[in-house]
Protein backbone atom coordinates (compact mmCIF):
# COMPACT_ATOMS: atom_id res chain seq x y z
CA UNK A 1 0.00 0.00 0.00
CA UNK A 2 1.29 3.62 -1.43
CA UNK A 3 1.47 6.10 1.10
CA UNK A 4 0.80 9.69 0.41
CA UNK A 5 3.26 12.30 0.65
CA UNK A 6 3.14 16.23 1.81
CA UNK A 7 1.70 17.16 -1.34
CA UNK A 8 -0.82 14.80 -1.65
CA UNK A 9 -1.10 11.28 -3.50
CA UNK A 10 1.00 9.99 -5.91
CA UNK A 11 -1.40 9.13 -7.82
CA UNK A 12 -2.83 12.39 -8.22
CA UNK A 13 0.77 14.00 -8.60
CA UNK A 14 0.98 11.63 -12.18
CA UNK A 15 -2.41 12.25 -13.10
CA UNK A 16 -1.87 16.24 -12.85
CA UNK A 17 1.43 15.63 -15.09
CA UNK A 18 -0.18 13.61 -17.60
CA UNK A 19 -2.92 16.43 -18.01
CA UNK A 20 -0.15 19.28 -17.98
CA UNK A 21 1.32 17.18 -20.92
CA UNK A 22 -1.83 16.70 -22.56
CA UNK A 23 -2.83 20.97 -22.31
CA UNK A 24 0.89 21.29 -23.53
CA UNK A 25 0.44 19.50 -26.31
CA UNK A 26 -3.31 20.93 -27.41
CA UNK A 27 -2.22 24.70 -26.65
CA UNK A 28 0.64 23.99 -29.38
CA UNK A 29 -1.77 22.43 -31.85
CA UNK A 30 -4.05 25.39 -31.54
CA UNK A 31 -1.08 27.57 -32.14
CA UNK A 32 0.26 25.98 -35.18
CA UNK A 33 -3.23 25.72 -36.16
CA UNK A 34 -3.65 29.74 -35.72
CA UNK A 35 -0.26 29.64 -37.48
CA UNK A 36 -1.44 28.20 -40.74
CA UNK A 37 -4.84 29.85 -40.87
CA UNK A 38 -3.34 33.72 -40.77
CA UNK A 39 -0.23 31.81 -43.19
CA UNK A 40 -3.96 30.84 -45.66
CA UNK A 41 -5.57 33.97 -44.96
CA UNK A 42 -2.55 36.28 -46.32
CA UNK A 43 -1.99 33.61 -49.36
CA UNK A 44 -5.99 34.29 -50.15
CA UNK A 45 -5.94 37.76 -49.78
CA UNK A 46 -3.02 37.77 -51.89
CA UNK A 47 -4.46 36.35 -54.41
CA UNK A 48 -7.92 38.32 -54.42
CA UNK A 49 -5.89 41.50 -54.47
CA UNK A 50 -3.80 40.03 -57.79
CA UNK A 51 -6.87 39.20 -59.89
CA UNK A 52 -8.49 42.55 -58.98
CA UNK A 53 -5.09 43.93 -61.05
CA UNK A 54 -5.36 40.58 -63.46
CA UNK A 55 -9.19 41.43 -64.14
CA UNK A 56 -9.38 45.56 -63.78
CA UNK A 57 -5.72 46.82 -64.27
CA UNK A 58 -5.27 44.97 -67.74
CA UNK A 59 -4.41 47.55 -70.27
CA UNK A 60 -6.97 47.82 -73.04
CA UNK A 61 -4.80 49.20 -75.87
CA UNK A 62 -4.16 47.01 -79.04
CA UNK A 63 -1.76 46.68 -81.82
CA UNK A 64 -1.82 45.96 -85.03
CA UNK A 65 -4.33 48.30 -86.75
CA UNK A 66 -3.83 50.31 -89.67
CA UNK A 67 -4.57 54.28 -89.44
CA UNK A 68 -6.92 56.07 -91.74
CA UNK A 69 -5.45 58.61 -93.81
CA UNK A 70 -8.49 61.32 -93.97
CA UNK A 71 -9.58 62.26 -97.96
CA UNK A 72 -9.30 65.54 -97.81
CA UNK A 73 -7.34 68.70 -97.66
CA UNK A 74 -6.16 69.75 -94.29
CA UNK A 75 -7.20 73.08 -93.25
CA UNK A 76 -4.59 74.11 -91.29
CA UNK A 77 -0.70 73.72 -91.84
CA UNK A 78 0.11 74.11 -87.89
CA UNK A 79 -1.78 73.46 -84.33
CA UNK A 80 -1.41 75.04 -81.36
CA UNK A 81 -2.52 72.92 -78.36
CA UNK A 82 -2.23 74.86 -74.81
CA UNK A 83 -3.69 72.73 -71.67
CA UNK A 84 -3.87 74.73 -68.15
CA UNK A 85 -3.41 72.23 -66.23
CA UNK A 86 -6.36 71.86 -63.12
CA UNK A 87 -8.50 74.69 -64.32
CA UNK A 88 -12.08 74.65 -63.57
CA UNK A 89 -14.78 75.48 -66.25
CA UNK A 90 -16.91 77.55 -63.68
CA UNK A 91 -13.63 79.97 -62.43
CA UNK A 92 -12.84 79.93 -66.15
CA UNK A 93 -16.05 81.30 -67.58
CA UNK A 94 -17.53 83.07 -64.44
CA UNK A 95 -16.99 86.82 -63.80
CA UNK A 96 -15.08 88.23 -60.85
CA UNK A 97 -16.37 89.83 -57.56
CA UNK A 98 -16.62 93.35 -59.16
CA UNK A 99 -18.35 91.59 -62.55
CA UNK A 100 -15.06 91.41 -64.25
CA UNK A 101 -14.31 88.47 -66.99
CA UNK A 102 -10.95 86.67 -65.49
CA UNK A 103 -10.32 85.40 -69.61
CA UNK A 104 -11.09 88.82 -72.22
CA UNK A 105 -8.77 87.45 -74.82
CA UNK A 106 -10.06 84.09 -74.49
CA UNK A 107 -13.96 85.58 -74.30
CA UNK A 108 -13.24 87.74 -77.14
CA UNK A 109 -12.10 84.53 -79.14
CA UNK A 110 -15.86 82.66 -78.14
CA UNK A 111 -17.56 86.06 -79.23
CA UNK A 112 -16.35 86.47 -82.85
CA UNK A 113 -13.72 83.81 -84.10
CA UNK A 114 -14.06 80.59 -82.67
CA UNK A 115 -16.40 77.52 -80.72
CA UNK A 116 -16.40 76.93 -76.87
CA UNK A 117 -17.91 74.22 -74.78
CA UNK A 118 -17.26 72.08 -71.51
CA UNK A 119 -14.96 69.25 -71.99
CA UNK A 120 -16.17 66.29 -69.79
CA UNK A 121 -13.33 63.92 -68.23
CA UNK A 122 -13.49 60.92 -67.03
CA UNK A 123 -12.24 60.00 -63.17
CA UNK A 124 -9.66 59.39 -61.89
CA UNK A 125 -9.58 63.13 -63.11
CA UNK A 126 -5.45 63.51 -62.66
CA UNK A 127 -2.87 64.86 -65.08
CA UNK A 128 -1.61 62.09 -67.15
CA UNK A 129 -4.97 60.22 -67.52
CA UNK A 130 -6.08 63.49 -68.88
CA UNK A 131 -3.86 64.24 -71.37
CA UNK A 132 -3.72 61.00 -72.32
CA UNK A 133 -7.50 61.64 -73.71
CA UNK A 134 -6.71 64.86 -75.07
CA UNK A 135 -3.25 63.91 -76.82
CA UNK A 136 -4.02 60.46 -77.15
CA UNK A 137 -7.81 60.35 -77.50
CA UNK A 138 -8.69 56.97 -75.58
CA UNK A 139 -9.02 57.16 -71.35
CA UNK A 140 -6.13 55.70 -69.20
CA UNK A 141 -4.78 52.80 -69.48
CA UNK A 142 -5.51 51.18 -65.77
CA UNK A 143 -2.04 49.47 -65.88
CA UNK A 144 0.17 52.65 -65.69
CA UNK A 145 -0.73 53.25 -61.80
CA UNK A 146 1.44 50.31 -61.36
CA UNK A 147 3.76 53.09 -63.05
CA UNK A 148 2.74 56.17 -60.51
CA UNK A 149 1.21 57.40 -63.70
CA UNK A 150 4.48 58.50 -64.47
CA UNK A 151 5.38 56.48 -67.31
CA UNK A 152 3.75 54.29 -70.21
CA UNK A 153 3.91 50.51 -69.73
CA UNK A 154 2.31 49.46 -72.67
CA UNK A 155 3.20 52.19 -75.59
CA UNK A 156 0.55 54.39 -77.52
CA UNK A 157 0.00 56.10 -80.77
CA UNK A 158 -0.94 59.91 -80.17
CA UNK A 159 -1.84 63.29 -81.95
CA UNK A 160 2.03 64.12 -81.68
CA UNK A 161 3.47 60.44 -83.16
CA UNK A 162 1.16 61.87 -86.20
CA UNK A 163 2.46 64.99 -86.57
CA UNK A 164 5.42 65.83 -88.71
CA UNK A 165 7.23 67.46 -85.90
CA UNK A 166 6.15 68.40 -81.95
CA UNK A 167 7.29 71.44 -80.38
CA UNK A 168 6.81 70.97 -76.29
CA UNK A 169 7.45 72.81 -73.59
CA UNK A 170 5.95 72.61 -69.57
CA UNK A 171 6.42 70.23 -66.79
CA UNK A 172 8.77 67.53 -66.42
CA UNK A 173 5.46 64.89 -65.07
CA UNK A 174 3.40 65.50 -68.33
CA UNK A 175 5.56 66.53 -71.52
CA UNK A 176 8.38 63.20 -71.41
CA UNK A 177 5.48 61.47 -71.35
CA UNK A 178 4.25 62.07 -74.87
CA UNK A 179 7.99 63.34 -76.27
CA UNK A 180 10.46 61.57 -74.15
CA UNK A 181 10.59 58.57 -76.97
CA UNK A 182 9.77 60.92 -79.88
CA UNK A 183 12.48 61.40 -82.27
CA UNK A 184 11.02 64.06 -84.04
CA UNK A 185 9.80 66.10 -81.42
CA UNK A 186 11.71 69.45 -79.75
CA UNK A 187 10.76 69.89 -75.87
CA UNK A 188 12.56 71.32 -72.26
CA UNK A 189 10.71 71.30 -69.12
CA UNK A 190 11.83 72.96 -65.80
CA UNK A 191 13.14 71.29 -62.86
CA UNK A 192 11.01 69.42 -60.12
CA UNK A 193 12.44 71.87 -57.49
CA UNK A 194 10.42 74.76 -59.72
CA UNK A 195 6.82 73.08 -58.13
CA UNK A 196 6.83 74.34 -54.92
CA UNK A 197 3.51 74.57 -53.25
CA UNK A 198 4.62 77.06 -50.94
CA UNK A 199 4.98 80.32 -53.75
CA UNK A 200 2.25 81.11 -56.64
CA UNK A 201 3.05 78.88 -59.05
CA UNK A 202 1.90 81.06 -62.06
CA UNK A 203 5.08 81.56 -63.01
CA UNK A 204 5.79 78.16 -64.50
CA UNK A 205 3.40 79.48 -67.07
CA UNK A 206 5.41 82.28 -67.67
CA UNK A 207 7.88 79.88 -68.13
CA UNK A 208 6.78 77.83 -71.19
CA UNK A 209 5.69 80.95 -72.91
CA UNK A 210 9.34 82.76 -72.36
CA UNK A 211 10.61 79.26 -74.05
CA UNK A 212 8.29 79.26 -77.07
CA UNK A 213 8.95 82.99 -77.45
CA UNK A 214 13.13 82.40 -77.13
CA UNK A 215 12.72 79.18 -79.73
CA UNK A 216 10.79 81.62 -82.68
CA UNK A 217 13.68 84.43 -81.80
CA UNK A 218 16.08 81.59 -82.14
CA UNK A 219 15.06 80.46 -85.59
CA UNK A 220 15.84 83.94 -87.13
CA UNK A 221 19.54 82.78 -86.70
CA UNK A 222 18.90 79.07 -87.17
CA UNK A 223 18.24 78.02 -90.72
CA UNK A 224 17.43 74.24 -89.81
CA UNK A 225 14.95 75.70 -86.98
CA UNK A 226 13.45 78.37 -89.39
CA UNK A 227 12.63 75.40 -92.00
CA UNK A 228 11.01 73.11 -89.48
CA UNK A 229 8.67 75.26 -88.15
CA UNK A 230 8.01 76.58 -91.76
CA UNK A 231 6.81 72.75 -91.98
CA UNK A 232 3.00 71.41 -92.58
CA UNK A 233 1.81 68.83 -89.85
CA UNK A 234 3.31 71.19 -86.99
CA UNK A 235 2.10 70.76 -83.50
CA UNK A 236 2.72 72.95 -80.80
CA UNK A 237 2.18 72.23 -77.36
CA UNK A 238 2.26 74.47 -74.00
CA UNK A 239 1.37 72.58 -70.37
CA UNK A 240 0.77 75.34 -68.20
CA UNK A 241 0.76 73.92 -64.84
CA UNK A 242 0.04 77.19 -62.32
CA UNK A 243 -3.41 76.54 -61.64
CA UNK A 244 -3.10 72.97 -60.74
CA UNK A 245 0.09 74.25 -58.05
CA UNK A 246 -1.97 77.00 -56.53
CA UNK A 247 -4.93 75.01 -56.36
CA UNK A 248 -3.68 72.04 -54.63
CA UNK A 249 -1.53 75.09 -52.50
CA UNK A 250 -4.11 77.99 -52.06
CA UNK A 251 -7.24 76.25 -52.72
CA UNK A 252 -9.27 77.12 -56.27
CA UNK A 253 -11.18 80.27 -54.37
CA UNK A 254 -8.02 81.91 -53.46
CA UNK A 255 -6.94 85.37 -55.45
CA UNK A 256 -3.56 83.27 -55.76
CA UNK A 257 -5.86 80.23 -57.78
CA UNK A 258 -8.34 83.23 -59.68
CA UNK A 259 -5.32 85.17 -60.66
CA UNK A 260 -3.39 82.48 -62.30
CA UNK A 261 -6.69 82.49 -64.71
CA UNK A 262 -5.63 85.50 -65.81
CA UNK A 263 -2.02 84.33 -66.20
CA UNK A 264 -3.37 81.63 -68.34
CA UNK A 265 -5.44 84.06 -70.81
CA UNK A 266 -2.53 86.25 -70.75
CA UNK A 267 -0.51 83.31 -72.00
CA UNK A 268 -3.12 81.96 -74.46
CA UNK A 269 -3.13 86.12 -76.11
CA UNK A 270 0.62 86.14 -76.06
CA UNK A 271 0.88 82.65 -78.39
CA UNK A 272 -1.52 83.47 -80.36
CA UNK A 273 0.46 86.89 -81.27
CA UNK A 274 3.12 85.25 -82.03
CA UNK A 275 2.29 82.48 -83.76
CA UNK A 276 0.06 85.57 -85.86
CA UNK A 277 2.96 87.66 -86.59
CA UNK A 278 6.05 84.94 -87.38
CA UNK A 279 3.84 83.06 -89.76
CA UNK A 280 1.45 85.40 -91.46
CA UNK A 281 -0.95 82.70 -93.31
CA UNK A 282 -3.81 82.38 -91.21
CA UNK A 283 -3.23 78.58 -91.44
CA UNK A 284 -2.89 77.60 -87.57
CA UNK A 285 -5.70 75.93 -85.49
CA UNK A 286 -5.69 76.95 -81.95
CA UNK A 287 -7.03 74.77 -79.10
CA UNK A 288 -7.14 75.65 -75.20
CA UNK A 289 -8.31 73.37 -72.90
CA UNK A 290 -7.48 71.49 -69.50
CA UNK A 291 -7.01 67.82 -67.82
CA UNK A 292 -9.32 68.24 -65.35
CA UNK A 293 -10.98 70.49 -62.47
CA UNK A 294 -10.05 71.31 -58.54
CA UNK A 295 -12.56 70.65 -56.09
CA UNK A 296 -13.06 72.92 -53.49
CA UNK A 297 -10.89 70.92 -51.12
CA UNK A 298 -8.04 71.65 -53.47
CA UNK A 299 -7.97 68.01 -54.58
CA UNK A 300 -9.14 66.20 -57.70
CA UNK A 301 -9.55 62.77 -58.50
CA UNK A 302 -13.36 61.49 -58.48
CA UNK A 303 -16.33 62.48 -60.57
CA UNK A 304 -17.27 65.63 -58.84
CA UNK A 305 -18.48 68.22 -61.73
CA UNK A 306 -15.66 70.70 -60.32
CA UNK A 307 -13.17 67.96 -61.25
CA UNK A 308 -14.96 66.66 -64.96
CA UNK A 309 -16.02 70.06 -66.28
CA UNK A 310 -13.03 72.05 -68.07
CA UNK A 311 -13.39 75.01 -70.38
CA UNK A 312 -12.75 74.04 -74.26
CA UNK A 313 -11.97 77.13 -76.79
CA UNK A 314 -11.44 75.67 -80.39
CA UNK A 315 -10.24 79.05 -83.29
CA UNK A 316 -8.33 79.53 -85.81
CA UNK A 317 -7.95 77.06 -89.52
CA UNK A 318 -10.75 74.82 -89.74
CA UNK A 319 -12.64 76.00 -87.16
CA UNK A 320 -16.43 77.56 -87.60
CA UNK A 321 -17.32 80.53 -86.07
CA UNK A 322 -19.40 81.05 -83.28
CA UNK A 323 -23.32 80.98 -83.89
CA UNK A 324 -25.92 82.35 -82.21
CA UNK A 325 -28.20 79.63 -80.18
CA UNK A 326 -31.78 79.30 -80.91
CA UNK A 327 -34.85 76.60 -79.46
CA UNK A 328 -33.82 74.60 -82.74
CA UNK A 329 -29.71 74.59 -81.72
CA UNK A 330 -30.41 72.20 -78.47
CA UNK A 331 -32.68 69.48 -77.92
CA UNK A 332 -32.95 66.79 -75.48
CA UNK A 333 -31.79 63.64 -77.09
CA UNK A 334 -31.17 61.51 -73.70
CA UNK A 335 -27.46 61.04 -74.57
CA UNK A 336 -25.17 61.73 -71.24
CA UNK A 337 -21.17 62.69 -71.39
CA UNK A 338 -18.47 59.92 -69.96
CA UNK A 339 -19.18 61.62 -66.49
CA UNK A 340 -22.51 60.99 -66.57
CA UNK A 341 -23.70 64.83 -67.69
CA UNK A 342 -26.37 64.86 -69.41
CA UNK A 343 -26.18 66.31 -73.44
CA UNK A 344 -28.14 69.51 -72.77
CA UNK A 345 -26.85 71.34 -69.70
CA UNK A 346 -28.06 74.71 -69.37
CA UNK A 347 -25.65 77.15 -69.09
CA UNK A 348 -25.08 79.08 -65.91
CA UNK A 349 -26.61 82.57 -66.01
CA UNK A 350 -23.37 83.85 -64.84
CA UNK A 351 -21.32 82.97 -67.56
CA UNK A 352 -22.62 85.51 -69.89
CA UNK A 353 -22.77 83.58 -72.95
CA UNK A 354 -26.16 82.99 -73.49
CA UNK A 355 -26.53 84.20 -76.68
CA UNK A 356 -23.51 81.93 -78.21
CA UNK A 357 -24.09 78.01 -79.13
CA UNK A 358 -22.09 75.69 -76.53
CA UNK A 359 -20.99 72.58 -78.19
CA UNK A 360 -19.97 70.02 -74.81
CA UNK A 361 -17.32 67.01 -76.28
CA UNK A 362 -16.13 64.03 -73.96
CA UNK A 363 -12.55 64.92 -73.19
CA UNK A 364 -11.44 62.19 -75.69
CA UNK A 365 -13.04 63.77 -78.54
CA UNK A 366 -10.28 66.42 -78.93
CA UNK A 367 -8.12 64.63 -80.45
CA UNK A 368 -9.69 63.40 -83.64
CA UNK A 369 -10.96 67.02 -84.13
CA UNK A 370 -6.97 68.44 -83.63
CA UNK A 371 -5.24 65.11 -85.70
CA UNK A 372 -7.72 63.68 -87.93
CA UNK A 373 -9.81 66.88 -88.99
CA UNK A 374 -8.02 70.36 -88.69
CA UNK A 375 -4.39 68.94 -89.79
CA UNK A 376 -5.91 65.84 -92.03
CA UNK A 377 -3.84 63.51 -90.49
CA UNK A 378 -4.53 59.84 -89.70
CA UNK A 379 -6.09 59.59 -85.89
CA UNK A 380 -4.37 57.87 -83.26
CA UNK A 381 -5.08 54.42 -83.70
CA UNK A 382 -5.91 53.56 -80.31
CA UNK A 383 -8.77 56.80 -80.16
CA UNK A 384 -12.18 56.02 -79.24
CA UNK A 385 -13.28 59.70 -79.12
CA UNK A 386 -15.99 60.91 -81.62
CA UNK A 387 -15.59 63.75 -83.89
CA UNK A 388 -17.21 66.57 -83.13
CA UNK A 389 -18.28 67.86 -86.31
CA UNK A 390 -20.13 71.28 -84.98
CA UNK A 391 -16.40 72.62 -84.21
CA UNK A 392 -15.38 72.37 -87.87
CA UNK A 393 -15.52 74.70 -90.96
CA UNK A 394 -16.32 72.32 -94.03
CA UNK A 395 -18.19 71.57 -96.67
CA UNK A 396 -21.05 68.64 -96.08
CA UNK A 397 -18.81 66.29 -98.34
CA UNK A 398 -15.38 66.47 -96.26
CA UNK A 399 -17.60 66.36 -93.14
CA UNK A 400 -18.69 63.33 -94.52
CA UNK A 401 -15.44 61.91 -95.02
CA UNK A 402 -14.24 63.23 -91.65
CA UNK A 403 -16.68 61.42 -90.18
CA UNK A 404 -16.05 58.34 -91.66
CA UNK A 405 -12.33 58.16 -91.61
CA UNK A 406 -13.30 58.80 -87.40
CA UNK A 407 -15.78 56.09 -87.61
CA UNK A 408 -13.37 52.99 -90.02
CA UNK A 409 -10.78 53.96 -86.64
CA UNK A 410 -12.96 53.27 -84.30
CA UNK A 411 -14.16 49.74 -86.17
CA UNK A 412 -10.43 48.76 -86.90
CA UNK A 413 -10.04 48.71 -82.82
CA UNK A 414 -13.18 46.84 -82.70
CA UNK A 415 -12.06 43.96 -85.23
CA UNK A 416 -8.63 43.76 -83.81
CA UNK A 417 -9.97 43.21 -80.52
CA UNK A 418 -12.52 40.98 -81.38
CA UNK A 419 -9.44 38.96 -83.56
CA UNK A 420 -7.74 38.75 -80.58
CA UNK A 421 -10.53 37.70 -77.95
CA UNK A 422 -11.98 34.83 -80.15
CA UNK A 423 -8.74 33.28 -81.36
CA UNK A 424 -7.67 33.44 -77.22
CA UNK A 425 -10.79 31.25 -77.11
CA UNK A 426 -10.53 29.38 -80.38
CA UNK A 427 -13.13 29.55 -82.08
CA UNK A 428 -11.98 29.63 -85.76
CA UNK A 429 -14.99 29.99 -87.33
CA UNK A 430 -16.39 33.19 -86.45
CA UNK A 431 -12.73 33.91 -86.46
CA UNK A 432 -12.41 33.58 -90.15
CA UNK A 433 -16.35 34.98 -90.10
CA UNK A 434 -15.00 38.11 -88.77
CA UNK A 435 -12.13 38.20 -90.82
CA UNK A 436 -14.74 37.75 -94.08
CA UNK A 437 -16.74 40.35 -93.13
CA UNK A 438 -13.83 42.68 -92.46
CA UNK A 439 -12.83 41.72 -96.03
CA UNK A 440 -16.18 42.16 -97.95
CA UNK A 441 -16.32 46.02 -96.37
CA UNK A 442 -12.86 46.52 -97.92
CA UNK A 443 -11.76 48.30 -94.74
CA UNK A 444 -8.01 48.95 -94.10
CA UNK A 445 -7.50 46.79 -91.04
CA UNK A 446 -6.45 43.53 -91.72
CA UNK A 447 -2.53 42.55 -92.52
CA UNK A 448 -1.67 39.26 -94.86
CA UNK A 449 0.26 38.51 -91.10
CA UNK A 450 -2.47 38.84 -88.87
CA UNK A 451 -4.43 35.94 -91.54
CA UNK A 452 -1.60 33.85 -91.10
CA UNK A 453 -0.98 34.03 -87.57
CA UNK A 454 -5.00 33.65 -86.55
CA UNK A 455 -5.56 30.68 -89.00
CA UNK A 456 -6.62 27.41 -87.52
CA UNK A 457 -3.68 25.52 -88.38
CA UNK A 458 -1.54 27.82 -86.24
Amino acid sequence: MRSDGILGSRDGQVLGAKAATTTSRRTKWLKRRERWLVVLGIILHAVYMLSIFDIYFKTPIVHGMDPVTPRFAAPAKRLVLLVADGLRADKFFEPDEVGNYRAPFLRSIIKTQGRWGVSHARPPTESRPGHVAIIAGFYEDPSAVTKGWKSNPVEFDSVFNRSRHTISFGSPDIVPIFCGALQHSTWDTYPHEFEDFATDASFLDMWSLDKFQSLLNRSSEDPKLKDLLQQDNLVIFLHLLGCDSNGHAHRPYSSIYLNNVKVVDHVAESVYNLVQDYFKDNRTAYIFTADHGMSDKGSHGDGHPSNTDTPLVAWGAGVKYPRLTSSSNHSDCGFRFVDDHVHDAPTPIEWGLHGIERVDVNQADIAPLMVSTLLGLPCPVNSVGSLPIDYINMTKDEEVEAVLSNTKEILNQFLRKSYISIWMSGDGNALFAIIAGALSSSLPCIHDNDLIFMGPNN
